[in-house]
């Protein structure tokens, strides 16, 4: 028995997300349908980390064992031809016996890209968020500076069922070039909705309605209520996963 990795990127446009589900569509599905034509046998993966429908991902990883013999190589040309181009793998590699693209995993990076122009971008369009009012790009950095270390960030994700919305961010910032205005964060872990839920309140920051130093009341209210609406969905990616003893992964599927 062999454990391979596959790391890969998508388009999440056409997709319900990533995690299998019945009747439709997703991201999960797909890759595990393809690998089990190819291997002839059922596989079922594990992922670093879920999308939701639209989300795009850049650096995703996933696990699975198999008792086939994997020409590496091939598997990933094969995959690449039967997904391609909305999901393209970068690396299909065998792994330590011991690894799981969920639990080994010490570090998940998304970042959030923002369109700041009166006019949408017809070629931007699926992967940014058209937000057209000035942006005080100050302020929503004095929100990201306030979320770095353990937070319990119940007011800006759900409560996952019998889990805990205690989450580690090592850095958080936004950077600007341009029309384009990017919010990166890096963690241990997220929550359902955790980044998007961040962005709307941020982006609420920068356009005036809030105040940047009400982050700490929001945080500790523990309440869904306090935070602001969602971000929408498209304009997020998965940028990418960290392992112990592992190289950052430098090549990935499609980009925005």
């Amino acid at each position: 028995m062999a454990v391979l990795r596959i790391d890969f990127g998508y388009d999440g446009t056409n997709f319900h997300g990533f995690a299998r589900q019945a009747g439709l569509r997703t991201v999960q599905g797909a890759l595990e349908d393809c690998l089990s034509r190819v291997l002839k046998q059922e596989v079922t993966t594990t992922g670093a980390g879920r999308t939701d429908t639209g989300v795009h991902a850049r650096g995703q990883v996933v696990s699975f064992e198999t008792d086939s013999v994997v020409d590496v190589e091939r598997l990933g040309r094969s995959l690449n031809g039967m997904l391609g181009p909305e999901l393209i793998v970068a690396s299909v590699a065998i792994a330590p016996d011991d690894f799981n693209a969920r639990f080994s995993a010490v570090w998940r990076e998304y970042r959030y890209q923002i369109l700041n122009r009166v006019l949408p971008d017809p070629l931007r369009r699926h992967v940014c968020w058209l937000v057209a009012e000035s942006i005080d790009l100050g302020a929503m950095n004095a929100v990201a500076k306030d979320l770095s270390g353990q937070h319990d960030f119940a007011s800006f994700c759900r409560l996952p069922q019998g889990g805990t919305t205690l989450r580690t961010v090592i850095e958080a910032d936004w950077t600007e070039d341009q029309d384009l205005i990017v919010f990166r964060i890096r963690a241990n872990s997220f929550c359902h909705q955790m980044v998007r839920s961040l962005v709307g309140f941020s982006i609420d920051v920068g356009r005036g309605r809030r105040k940047s130093d009400q982050i700490t009341a929001v945080l500790d209210a523990r309440d869904r209520a306090a935070a602001s609406l969602l971000a929408p969905p498209h304009g997020l990616i998965l940028w990418d996963v960290g392992y112990k003893n592992s190289p950052q992964s430098t090549v990935h599927g499609p980009q925005p």
